[in-house]
């Protein structure tokens, strides 16, 4: 796959995330409604959600293209859960990896446990991880922390974590995720181009 082609990352929010490229369009856990962020109204050629909960897997809120984009997006399945029981309090969760225009992006889904030698391996090398740090339903901010750091993702993009004013009350702010870190970027903007954002943990502004 060709890989001068712009891959930009948006965030909508929560656990909601759009992969924009001239090869296809994704987007990734749109949510039915989460307190203090939009109501989504999104076009895609793909969706994929990490589990069935309505705040990850509202399909309804994005129309789809028709486009078949299997030649030109890879996309690999981590089977994980979303609590640290072996799913029997929340259930199942999925990581998804995907490969378009030369770019390997994770996203974490409600990753809920730390993870095995062999995922952490399969998940080196990547360009961008999107993970949860809020804690409460997902791996808090230590548990990320580690996974962040044995897997050494060039871009980290927290999410699931709550703002001032958005995101669930239970879970924690994103400040106990990013004080582990030293190369923090702050954007004033709620998206990204891969290979020209520098590299290091990347907080998006709320949409």
């Amino acid at each position: 796959m060709a890989t001068d082609k712009e891959v930009r990352i948006i965030w909508h929010g929560h656990s909601c995330f759009e992969i924009q490229s001239e090869d296809a369009v994704i987007v990734f856990d749109p949510f039915e409604e989460v307190p203090g962020y939009k109501p989504l109204s999104l076009e895609a050629d793909l969706v994929l959600c990490s589990h069935e909960h309505a705040d990850h897997n509202a399909r309804d809120r994005v129309k789809l293209s028709g486009r078949s984009v299997d030649e030109d997006v890879h996309v690999d399945i981590l089977e994980t859960f979303h609590d640290d029981f072996e799913g029997q309090e929340r259930g199942k969760n999925k990581i998804h990896i995907i490969t378009i225009a030369g770019k390997r992006i994770a996203h974490m889904g409600d990753l809920g446990h730390a993870l095995s030698h062999e995922y952490e391996d399969q998940l080196k090398d990547l360009d961008v991880m999107m993970i949860p740090v809020g804690g409460h339903y997902t791996i808090d901010a230590d548990v990320a922390g580690m996974v962040v750091k044995s897997t050494n993702p060039a871009i980290t993009v927290p999410m699931h974590y709550r703002t001032d004013d958005a995101g669930f009350d239970v879970i924690s702010t994103i400040d106990p995720f990013a004080e582990q870190f030293e190369n923090v970027h702050r954007l004033d903007s709620s998206d990204f181009a891969v290979g020209e954002q520098e590299p290091g943990l990347v907080i998006l502004k709320k949409p």
